[in-house]
């Protein structure tokens, strides 16, 4: 791309970013109402009461909807660094400062030479397709933190392993960056980081570790890909229920406890096959790290138990650094994630009713929302194992040299 290209592109990126933001804003500032269930009140209340919680020194031990590692404390008490606005209102501008130091971290990477601005332009168009959820809740944070470590991968591995080892303290997920990590160095640092804040936590602040045996808990969220079991059981006389169980919406009734056990299941299978892939893979280009790590969080996230509209920045985020790079195979899956997060924004909060209500228009959506998330794993895997296992040769037997029939006589 010459000068003149470039800037038009960086100038229209800037433009489209702040258009857009500035729409999500007046989303959660309640200028304008969105329509279906109100987002924003998980930051006004559950997150609220989690601040006043956490200000005396002490996890919410007794609040079974705190599902998260230690470090998230960090990101609930952060609107006290803007005590001249209330609890959520920083809570959404400093959400509105996570996303835009992802797109100035993806701006540096596809402005330097072999890169691309596609992964700019992916977070740009990506994040207001999920809607004003994305700054209702402290994933885009997190995104922001494991985005900065895995382009630091390549060149700064002690950089990435502390940013990843923070990040996963944040939310666990962000763990799985290291699975395309070549240097041992990045694994290390990442175990020293958690090491380190898990011992600061666990000495300073009881309950640090709560969380562990109320994510256990959990059942099968209404959005997730097993739920499409009971929401299609249910038209068949299916008894079960829908709460508010564990902080989401989930079935409860007969057979659920299987299906949440045959998600974990398949979270196993997933775990099984990327070990499998890291074994196995000999040859890693500079795309590699991302777009393993891409492949890894899109597994587990389609296996999970529960499928959140937060959980598509992540993949969002991921997907655009994989598409920084110009010789990666995720363009598509890219694609196909993007295709969801505009689903995904039709059933929560667009048509959330119907989805709880198991109708027509809820199961379908959920079902092409969900299929495309699958679609995207598969591609991703495929490609994965393509550009990095090199193909298994036939061994072949030497040429051998014909053999001419020798006759005897007799005298």
């Amino acid at each position: 791309m010459d000068i003149a290209g470039a800037r038009r592109s960086l100038a229209g990126l800037l433009v489209t970013w702040g258009l857009t933001r500035v729409v999500l804003l007046l989303f959660v500032f309640k200028v304008w109402i969105f329509p279906g269930p109100d987002v924003t009140s998980d930051v006004s209340v559950i997150y609220q009461g989690w601040y006043e919680v956490l200000r005396t020194g002490t996890f919410p031990l007794g609040d079974v909807t705190w599902q998260y590692p230690p470090a998230a404390a960090l990101a609930i008490l952060s609107p006290a660094l803007l005590p001249f606005l209330q609890y959520a209102s920083a809570f959404f501008v400093l959400a509105c400062v996570a996303d835009l130091a992802v797109l100035a971290l993806l701006l540096y990477t596809g402005l330097r030479p072999g890169k691309s601005l596609r992964g700019a332009w992916m977070w740009v168009v990506g994040v207001p397709l999920v809607g004003p959820t994305v700054y209702a809740r402290y994933d885009v944070m997190v995104t922001a933190v494991a985005v900065a470590g895995l382009l630091a991968g390549a060149r700064r591995p002690r950089v990435m392993g502390v940013l990843v080892g923070f990040a996963a303290m944040l939310k666990v997920w962000p763990a799985l960056l290291l699975l395309g990590a070549r240097k041992w160095t990045a694994w290390a640092w990442t175990a020293g980081t958690v090491a380190v804040l898990a011992g600061l936590f666990a000495v300073s602040m009881p309950g640090a570790f709560a969380f562990l045996t109320f994510q256990s808990n959990r059942g099968t969220e209404v959005e997730s890909l097993g739920s499409l079991v009971f929401h299609v059981a249910r038209h068949f006389g299916w008894d079960g229920r829908v709460l508010f169980n564990y902080g989401s919406i989930e079935f409860v009734g007969p057979w659920v406890n299987a299906v949440s056990s045959a998600a974990l299941f398949l979270t196993g299978v997933a775990f099984g096959w990327l070990l499998l892939w890291r074994l196995m893979a000999t040859r890693f280009l500079p795309s590699t790290l991302a777009d393993a790590a891409f492949a890894a969080v899109l597994m587990f996230t389609v296996t999970s138990r529960v499928i959140s509209p937060q959980y598509m920045v992540w993949l969002v985020g991921l997907g655009a650094v994989c598409v920084c790079f110009r010789g990666t195979r995720m363009g598509l899956p890219a694609l196909l994630v993007l295709a969801a997060c505009l689903v995904t924004v039709l059933e929560f909060p667009l048509w959330f009713q119907h989805v709880v209500a198991s109708d027509r228009l809820g199961v379908t959506l959920l079902f092409l929302r969900n299929g495309l998330l699958v679609a995207a794993a598969v591609c991703t895997a495929v490609q994965l194992w393509r550009s990095t296992v090199p193909r298994t040769q036939v061994p072949t037997l030497p040429a051998q040299t014909p053999r001419t029939k020798e006759t005897t006589t007799s005298t």
